[in-house]
């Protein structure tokens, strides 16, 4: 059986193609984490926003697992690199328009088979209840 690829780095893209043909500007809310590099100075709560707009980066690459690009803080070029998986939201700056994304937690990557494990041996642990219904949330 072929694996199901995640739809985050898709709607992403969409996001972000939609918000260039409007004019808009592109941002992204992420979670910062170890692999996340972006300039630390700019991090507050954990957490910070970046914008993706073609004015304000440069070799932007958005991938199925990281999104790349080169871009200006204080004047200082810096080369900045994003999980998919880290990606809280995507939204235009001018009319708060876009999508949220539910970060995977621990408790969700447990189920997941781990390197050497058969699938059985996965699915022989409990399903975590579902936490409810996705949610939206306006970032600005």
């Amino acid at each position: 059986m072929k694996e199901t690829l995640p739809t985050t780095p898709y709607l992403i893209r969409a996001i972000y193609e939609w918000c260039c043909d409007s004019g808009q500007s592109p941002y992204i809310a992420v979670k910062v984490d170890a692999q996340t590099r972006v300039p630390p100075e700019h991090v507050k709560d954990g957490e910070i926003v970046l914008n993706i707009s073609p004015d304000a980066t440069r070799n932007l690459k958005i991938d199925n697992d990281l999104i790349r690009f080169s871009a200006r803080f204080n004047g200082v070029s810096r080369e900045i690199a994003v999980p998919v998986a880290a990606v809280k939201g995507i939204f235009a700056r001018e009319s708060g328009q876009g999508l949220a994304f539910q970060l995977a937690t621990q408790s969700d990557t447990e189920n997941e088979p781990q390197p050497g494990q058969s699938e059985s041996d996965a699915a022989s642990k409990p399903a975590e209840p579902t936490r409810g219904r996705a949610k939206l949330q306006i970032v600005k």
